[in-house]
């Protein structure tokens, strides 16, 4: 299975294509942004598709980060994502940037918990923990630092995202600190092999907000139907 991954959710902007028969990534870029996604999507795509050596209409199927993340950034992605779908009639899949986050730590040692937490602002972080062997104990949700420090202390969980400093901070006994990777945005590389693996009627690429958004439209000045 040939699979293009996008991740447009965080703070950069990348694609990866992945192999599943070879269990080998083609061809991968990031580049490290926190604005202007949708200007920097698409020809980043066709660099990669070009070093891949291969077309859209090669491809089995597109992986795509749905959140949480930037609302604008994640939209720029899922609407390339669905899009590309659409022209090559192919699968489309969606991956949480939490998943993306502890997939690689996982991987790595299946018995290590992994607490993936990305910064919400407001001393807020979007969480999720997992236990051995990928388990999921607390599912993807906004919380207060303070109660996702209980948590992944709770757990003995290492931590990974742009949220785990945070939590450092606060954790119960600083002498004994788990193992800390302040990444904010995840490895395109494990979107593409979680893609690969993700069963469609699971992972709908629809977006994972969590919580509305900042900006609301205004009231004060519109004028009442009659």
């Amino acid at each position: 299975m040939l699979v293009l991954a996008i991740d447009t959710a965080l703070e950069a902007c990348s694609a990866a294509i992945f192999d599943s028969g070879q269990a080998a990534i083609l061809a991968s870029e990031s580049e490290i942004m926190s604005r202007g996604h949708a200007e920097a999507s698409m020809p980043l795509l066709d660099r990669v598709m070009r070093e891949a050596g291969i077309d859209f209409f090669a491809l089995d199927r597109i992986a795509v980060t749905v959140g949480p993340g930037s609302f604008t950034g994640l939209r720029v992605g899922i609407a390339a994502a669905r899009g590309i779908a659409l022209a090559a009639k192919k699968e489309v899949v969606g991956i949480t940037t939490l998943a993306a986050l502890a997939a690689p730590y996982i991987a790595a040692d299946p018995n290590m918990p992994v607490a993936a937490a990305v910064d919400g602002r407001h001393r807020h972080v979007y969480f999720e923990l997992y236990g051995a062997q990928g388990r999921v104990l607390l599912s993807p949700r906004i919380i207060p630092v303070e109660d996702a420090v209980h948590a992944a202390a709770g757990a003995s969980a290492r931590l990974v995202g742009s949220g785990a400093a945070m939590m450092a901070e606060l954790w119960p006994d600083p002498t004994h600190l788990p193992p800390i990777d302040e990444r904010r945005s995840p490895d395109i590389d494990w979107v593409a092999r979680l893609g690969a693996r993700a069963e469609l009627r699971a992972a709908p690429p629809k977006p994972l907000y969590l919580r509305p958004p900042d900006a609301h439209p205004q009231t004060a000045s519109i004028l009442p139907r009659r």
